[in-house]
């Protein structure tokens, strides 16, 4: 392989790689999400299958023709390259920030594209387009998007779930997307709503209608079909947990909730495949630049005849027209080295602004160390979404001393380096989540130094908050950095009560601009709920008491 096809190889698979590495924080951290893992080898798949019948590259009439082939494919691919830069700044600060996902998948495919179009002409890039743009299936959707189809999608199963068990007479009222029954509330999220399947079934009706050649017409036919059947199907699913839930008690939905999904997805790829089969079957088989596409059997032909928009008869590339592929060596090895180059350059400038990080006290938290044990509390969809952690627990449990007499609510969420923005972790404090919740803040003592067992620095801020029936909530807060920039201001702990980190993207900005990134952080938060006589002393001797058993110190190996 000459050199100039090995240099742009690596330039492109440097490019890929870099895309998927961005997009598999979501891909991991997003169960909507979680088949997008599988997207980039579907996509390679399917090219694979492309390049096998390709046709003949467009011959080229003159020289200056090929130069303004050229010179256009440099400008597009210029064009992206620089964009690369400023776009992997923002990644390294903001990888949840999802219009960067799609703007990096833009120029990804825009640039292979590109050059496609340069070796083989508009015959090339019509054969290669699908597989290449099929990576887009898998990149998140922008929430002004993905929020009202959610939210309505919900709303529609639980309402449509709420009549159809009140048929059999069971009552059932709807609240939103809570469906209120005799003996509880059953919640209709993201899951049974059929948001996941829906996205999913796009993905699956899309590569069979790829797989089998169809028309245009079919694909649109096939990809309906498919998120016809995710809808349906999840209609059924919330019935049938609403039916348990009403008929048997609430922690059997637990129990069958995954196993219903999965059965969907299934579902999903085996109605889309036999879908795809009626419609290949019907012999309107997609035409590939004129011709009709193999017959049923998937066998083709290497002389199969093409035809190109000037109506000239040209044939599937032969091995001798394979080995003439050329491209423009010192640009393919000036493209190579500048998306190495912004790699460095962008990492170089987060560890320019990390000359003086200090580490932190490593440690975790061991629920299970409480005495009476805890009971487990399933987080909330929308907080997951929100927050985006890689490890959370929430639990309560209750003492039941006669002088600190108290139930006690627990979390503790744990960010991986690079896995988030720092703005995450400081959208969960008790001076936002508390007052969405009717309490009100009566007082705020700021943060002291705690040291616990091993001695062990934690950092707390407290504060209490009181409800209308006089309960009081002493909340104590902790968020820690693997490793502090005395640089950075540390706006979590010094914002105004209830005041959110900002997400516009001037404050995106500001974290680039100051190098800030994730470098690994967790927050633990603690709320005691007790009646108005145990004041704020007795509530922090109790929340004390209570970090002594649950903190445990750890090493930083164990925590990543």
């Amino acid at each position: 392989m000459h050199v100039d096809l090995v240099a742009g190889t690596l330039a492109l698979a440097a490019l890929w790689l870099i895309l998927c590495r961005h997009l598999s924080s979501e891909w991991s951290l997003n169960e909507q999400y979680n088949y997008g893992w599988f997207v980039p080898f579907f996509a390679l798949y399917l090219f694979w299958l492309r390049w096998g019948d390709r046709p003949q590259t467009e011959s080229r009439k003159s020289k200056v023709e090929s130069k303004k082939r050229l010179q256009f494919a440099i400008a597009v691919a210029a064009l992206v390259l620089l964009l690369l830069l400023p776009l992997r700044l923002f990644e390294i600060a903001n990888p949840d920030w999802r219009p960067l996902g799609w703007l990096h998948a833009f120029c990804v495919v825009t640039l292979t594209l590109a050059l496609i179009w340069y070796v083989g002409g508009r015959p090339w890039l019509r054969h290669f387009a699908f597989p290449v743009g099929f990576i887009l299936v898998a990149v998140p959707w922008i929430s002004p998007i993905e929020q009202p189809i959610v939210e309505g999608l919900m709303r529609l199963v639980a309402s449509a779930a709420a009549e159809a068990v009140s048929l059999f007479g069971i009552p059932a009222q709807v609240q939103g997307n809570l469906v209120r029954l005799p003996h509880g509330l059953v919640g209709v999220n993201e899951a049974c709503s059929g948001v996941r399947s829906l996205q999913t079934s796009l993905m699956i009706g899309l590569f069979f209608g790829e797989l089998k050649r169809l028309s245009i017409l079919q694909r649109i036919g096939l990809v309906a079909g498919a998120i016809g059947i995710a809808l349906v199907a999840n209609f059924f699913r919330a019935l049938f947990l609403v039916w348990i839930a009403a008929t048997r008690n609430l922690s059997e939905v637990d129990r069958w909730h995954n196993f219903a999904g999965y059965g969907i997805v299934a579902l999903v790829f085996l109605g889309s495949l036999l879908l795809a089969n009626a419609f290949a079957k019907s012999g309107y088989r997609l035409k590939v630049n004129g011709s009709r596409g193999a017959e049923d059997g998937g066998e083709r032909s290497e002389n199969t005849g093409l035809t190109t928009d000037n109506n000239e008869q040209v044939t599937v590339n032969s091995a001798a027209n394979h080995s003439s592929i050329r491209l423009p060596t010192a640009y393919v090895l000036t493209a190579l080295f500048w998306v190495v180059a912004v790699e460095f350059a962008a990492a170089g400038w987060y560890r320019a602004h990390e000359g003086n990080l200090v580490a932190q006290a490593n440690w975790t938290v061991r629920w299970d160390e409480l005495n009476p044990p805890p009971r487990e509390i399933k987080i909330a969809e929308g907080v997951r979404q929100t927050l985006r952690f890689d490890e959370g627990r929430e639990v309560v449990w209750q003492t039941s001393a006669p002088e600190t007499s108290s139930v006690n609510y627990g979390f503790f969420f744990r960010w991986n380096p690079g896995s988030s923005s720092v703005l995450r972790a400081r959208a969960h404090r008790p001076d936002i989540c508390l007052p969405s919740a009717g309490w009100k803040q009566i007082s705020d003592r700021g943060i002291e130094e705690i040291f616990l067992r091993a001695n062990l620095p934690l950092p707390i801020r407290r504060s209490t908050f009181r409800n209308e029936r006089g309960f009081l909530a002493h909340a104590f807060f902790v968020l820690q950095e693997d490793r502090l920039n005395p640089r950075e201001e540390r706006p979590d702990l010094r914002l105004s009560n209830g005041a959110q980190p900002d997400w516009s993207f001037v404050g995106r900005c500001r974290t680039v601009r100051q190098g800030i990134r994730n470098l690994g952080q967790q927050v633990l938060e603690l709320i005691i709920l007790t009646p108005a006589e145990i004041d704020d002393a007795g509530a922090e001797q109790q929340f004390v008491k209570i970090l002594n058993q649950i903190v445990v110190p750890t090493t930083a190996a164990s925590k990543d």
